[in-house]
Parts: structure tokens; C-alpha cells; sequence
């Protein structure tokens, strides 16, 4: 059952990828769609979803795309909205295609996102690997996950547009285990809810 989120004058469909990232706070809020760890649970959960809802005439006036992400360059526990998403995985280079863009579809290596509120705007990569250590050289934007870009095309698809809010959970140094991803999603989940918050007196 896909459940929708009236947010002021919109109906908005909540994405998140794992239970622990779904804390008190933004449970208090919304009920997500919650796909699974990964670009490919991402893709297929959100496309059965979104094609559900289209069956049912109901399809949702905005999706939102949140939860925890890797970084870098962002301080830990800080909330931003993402102002684009990429594939680090896609590299059809040996076919003389630019790394990061799908052979014979037409779409940037970027895929742009809503970003309505005033919060920090952020790049982001989706992949299918924890990003850790030495890892993170081969990283060009300022934040990674594993879900948002599999989302972005899904919403693409269906004409929806999308919104991605992640806070930082990990990411100075080597990973040490799972323990190290859920140390701060307690936190993430109060700022996080902030930012729905923000969220649905925009669209007030």
C-alpha cells in the first residue's frame, strides 16, 4: 500500500530506503515508500509504485527522496537539499561515452532536482557501494548515496517532480561498520523532519 502526504496544497510520495533511517521524528510525519538498500531496489520499488499510483489516477504532485548520505565536504549532521543527482556505476567509456552517461538514453550525466527551500544545495552520487577511505578519490560531487538517482529516473518517467533532503551520517575516514552509518540517524531524523517541516509551510 503506497500511502500519500498532503504537504499544504501538495500531495507528495515520501522515498527513504531503510527502516533505520526512519526514526520518531519524521514516523510523526509521513509514512514513506521504503524501497530496500541500493540502486536497483530503488529503480524497481519506486517504478511499481509510481506506475500504481498512475493506474489509480492518484499520482503524487512532488516526491521527496530522503534519508542518510556520505560526505566528504559536508559538515556531519547537516541537512541539504540536493541540487542534482548522478550514476557513479555508469562508465561506458571503452564505447567512447562520457563516464556517469547512459548509452542511448537522452539524459545529463546530472539529472537536476527541485530545491524550494533555504537550505545548503548540494551535489550528489548515487551508487551501488559504500563509499569509504581511498574510495572517495574517484568522487566528484559533494555527498553519495545509493538510492536517489535510481528515484530521479523514476520520476523522470513518470513526470514527477522530485526533491532529495539528506543529512550526513558518515564519511571523514574509513568506515568501521554499520555501527559508524547509525551513530548519527537518531540526530539526522530530528533535522530531517525540521526540514518537512520547512517543506510543508512552503507549500502553504
Amino acid at each position: 500500500m503506497v500511502e500519500l502526504t498532503q504537504l499544504g496544497t501538495k500531495r507528495a510520495l515520501f522515498v527513504m530506503a531503510a527502516e533505520p533511517e526512519y526514526g520518531p521524528h519524521l514516523r510523526a510525519r509521513f509514512v514513506p515508500l521504503i524501497t530496500g538498500i541500493g540502486p536497483v531496489e530503488a529503480a524497481l520499488h519506486t517504478g511499481i509504485a509510481l506506475a500504481r499510483l498512475e493506474a489509480a489516477g492518484t499520482l503524487p504532485d512532488l516526491i521527496v527522496c530522503l534519508g542518510s548520505a556520505g560526505s566528504r565536504r559536508c559538515a556531519l549532521g547537516s541537512i541539504h537539499q540536493i541540487g542534482s543527482v548522478s550514476w557513479r556505476d555508469m562508465d561506458a567509456s571503452a564505447l567512447g561515452v562520457e563516464p556517469g552517461v547512459v548509452p542511448y538514453l537522452d539524459e545529463p550525466k546530472d539529472l537536476p532536482l527541485d530545491t524550494p527551500l533555504d537550505l545548503p544545495i548540494a551535489t550528489l552520487s548515487s551508487g551501488g557501494d559504500v563509499v569509504s577511505g581511498d574510495h572517495w578519490n574517484r568522487v566528484s560531487a559533494d555527498m553519495v548515496d545509493m538510492e536517489t538517482y535510481a528515484v530521479a529516473r523514476a520520476a523522470r518517467t513518470f513526470g514527477v517532480p522530485l526533491m532529495g533532503l539528506r543529512g550526513v551520517s558518515d564519511g571523514p575516514g574509513e568506515l568501521a561498520g554499520a555501527h559508524d552509518w547509525h551513530k548519527l540517524l537518531g540526530y539526522l531524523d530530528g533535522e530531517l523532519a525540521k526540514a518537512v517541516d520547512l517543506l510543508a509551510a512552503h507549500y502553504c
